[in-house]
């Protein structure tokens, strides 16, 4: 009898392992694949890992014109040799911090695919191997961290069409020579802009607007980036069919934008529409536990599932798709269920970033936001040729935002584009947690020539022409 059983091994299955052996507990983990989940595997580790080798493609190009003095260039792309590279990091990675972790901490792992077996006040789980053999395992409480996986839309075609998603992607052997990508999210523009510096013509084909989620003002700077990157970006745009020309080999798309019927050809296809959550093949409802509409465990706030002895977390609950937020997920789900911290999770202040070229990332409230909750508020965009460190970087494409209370001053939501957002919405986050106002932040310390210096200047900005300020002197 275990005292917790771990479904999936991913960032939320591990934090979780971790907690609960840290308590004395008896745990075993059951993997069905690959130890260790999206995010080391096929998603956060791989994909940032091009994303920087494809950066430091298009630096070298773009070196000439930033830096007077400078002479720089890239040519083709040794794909396979860069893909195995990203596969020995994978490899490197997956066995320093996880597999070795196993062995450190000392759970069980058990090899195969869970289903669901019992009843609802005894629930089982059964582990099938490769080999048909089965075992039954027995503990008080369980966790599904199942984790999600790329869910294409049905579009006519798509089912015999040999489309790309964002796993497959990643291991290429050539560079495409053209490449149409649906989805305005995260990982579609992270895709769009890495293969475009590797050298893809790439399309973008978006329902909305890029990241619709965020700043109106982040969709106008990263679709003014990608055209100078030479990404074609179709906005309002819904694909309607899709085939493969029997004489090329083209993929021959269809889409629907602004009222209009566009025929789009490119040598490959890439879905990046969305995830949905992995449960299909468990047998929940076995033991009593709610599903919704995209296959997601039902969870209450502490994330404990319609069972009382089974829990989810991650990506699997249907919440924020981070592998940050699966890990604080599975300590929070050992919390409650041993030690009855009745924990809830909080995702006022959650810190989120697309790791374009300049980056994306934000923390706290929109303005729409702020507004739709029926507070007033003041909102100050601070352009970065008012950011040293940009300056001297010869690259002020984007800006910082701040959504203000008008009555307090106090920060409700910080957003960035540019070199190093995802560190202003780290220190966004520290801003919020502590309720600091403009006031404050105007006034704190800021070392010169950082780019979260910025963060202070538009702070400036709601009291301040900050276009009259020194640079050394502000």
């Amino acid at each position: 009898m275990y005292d917790l059983v771990v479904i999936g091994s991913g960032g939320a299955g591990f934090a979780a392992a971790i907690r609960a052996m840290g308590l004395g507990k008896r745990v075993a983990m059951v993997e069905r694949s690959t130890v260790g989940g999206t995010c080391v595997n096929t998603g956060c580790i791989p994909s940032k890992a091009l994303l920087a080798a494809a950066e430091a493609r298009h630096t070298a190009h773009a070196a000439e014109s930033r830096f007077p003095g400078i002479a720089a260039g890239a040519g083709p792309v040794d794909m396979p040799t860069l893909i195995a590279g990203k596969r020995g990091l994978v490899e490197r990675m997956r066995s320093e911090k996880y597999l070795d972790l196993i062995d450190d901490y000392g759970w069980d792992l058990v090899r195969g695919s869970a289903a669901f077996a019992g009843t609802p006040e005894r629930p089982l789980l059964d582990v099938t191997d490769d080999d048909g053999r089965r075992q039954t395992l027995e503990a008080h409480h369980y966790l599904v961290a199942t984790g999600s996986a790329p869910w294409e839309p049905e579009v006519p075609g798509l089912a015999y069409v040999p489309y790309l998603t964002s796993t497959t992607a990643m291991e290429l052997q050539e560079v495409p020579e053209s490449l149409l990508v649906v989805g305005g999210g995260y990982t579609a523009v992270e895709m769009a802009q890495l293969f475009a510096r590797l050298g893809s013509s790439v399309t973008l084909l978006v329902r909305s607007r890029l990241l619709s989620q965020e700043e109106p003002e982040v969709s106008l700077a990263l679709a003014a980036v990608f055209k100078d990157e030479g990404i074609e970006v179709l906005r309002r745009a819904a694909l309607t069919s899709v085939s493969v020309d029997p004489g090329t080999g083209a993929i021959v798309a269809t889409a629907e934008t602004g009222g209009t019927a566009r025929e789009l050809r490119a040598e490959k296809l890439l879905i990046a529409t969305g995830r949905r959550a992995v449960t299909e093949d468990l047998a929940l409802g076995t033991v009593g536990v709610e599903t919704g509409p995209q296959g997601e465990v039902l969870v209450d706030g502490g994330l404990r599932s319609s069972n009382p002895r089974i829990w989810a977390a991650g990506d699997v609950t249907g919440h924020r798709e981070f592998v940050y937020v699966a890990a604080a997920h599975g300590a929070l789900v050992v919390d409650n269920a041993f030690s009855g911290a009745d924990r809830k999770v909080d995702y006022r202040h959650l810190p989120r970033v697309a790791f374009t070229s300049p980056a994306v990332a934000a923390v706290g409230l929109t303005d729409r936001q702020a507004n739709g909750e029926g507070t007033r508020c003041q909102c100050r965009v601070l352009p970065l040729e008012f950011v040293p460190r940009a300056l001297v970087n010869r690259d002020t494409r984007g800006f910082i935002k701040i959504v203000a209370d008008d009555d307090t001053g106090r920060i409700l939501g910080l957003t960035a584009v540019g070199q190093d957002a995802g560190d202003l919405a780290a220190a966004g986050v520290y801003i919020l947690e502590a309720g600091m106002t403009v006031d404050q932040v105007a006034g704190m310390w800021a070392p010169y020539l950082t780019m979260a210096e910025g963060i202070k200047i538009a702070a400036q900005s709601y009291s301040t022409d900050v276009s009259r300020l020194s640079c050394c002197a502000i």
